[in-house]
């Protein structure tokens, strides 16, 4: 599925899911990828050059507190954490560090939807749709 008129301020879709009873792993990377993440991330910027990556961020918003986002970025901020894997870039907003330690980004696609799904063992309650989380 390509995406030819999203904007800059929005990726995708993105889901968190609780992991409970899964120990934080000791990474080099505050954010680990699967390979479905790796080739969604590398096919919405094929035809992008201008960006150097996506950009994951956390904002106040939803029924239980927080959201991340997702954005096409052109630049690394300095304070943000650059997590390189399997030739793709996520950069993460110093905001949205601490809520993505030991977390892993997937990509899901189903009949109905496709979306990047954050499986994140810190989280304590999501919302019923899974796209606010609380801490």
């Amino acid at each position: 599925m390509s995406l030819p008129n999203m904007s800059a301020s929005m990726v995708a879709r993105a889901t968190v899911r609780a992991v409970s009873k899964r120990k934080i792993l000791a990474t080099r990377a505050a954010l680990t990828l699967t390979p479905s993440a790796v080739n969604r991330i590398r096919s919405l910027l094929e035809d992008k050059p201008e960006y150097l990556g996506l950009k994951v961020g956390v904002r106040t918003r939803g029924c239980n507190g927080m959201t991340y986002t997702l954005d096409f970025t052109k630049q690394k901020d300095q304070a943000d954490e650059e997590v390189l894997q399997d030739g793709v870039r996520v950069f993460i907003e110093k905001k949205a560090q601490l809520t993505l330690l030991g977390t892993e980004m997937d990509f899901v696609e189903s009949k109905l939807s496709s979306e990047f799904v954050f499986n994140n063992p810190n989280i304590k309650g999501t919302c019923g749709c899974g796209e606010s989380f609380n801490m």
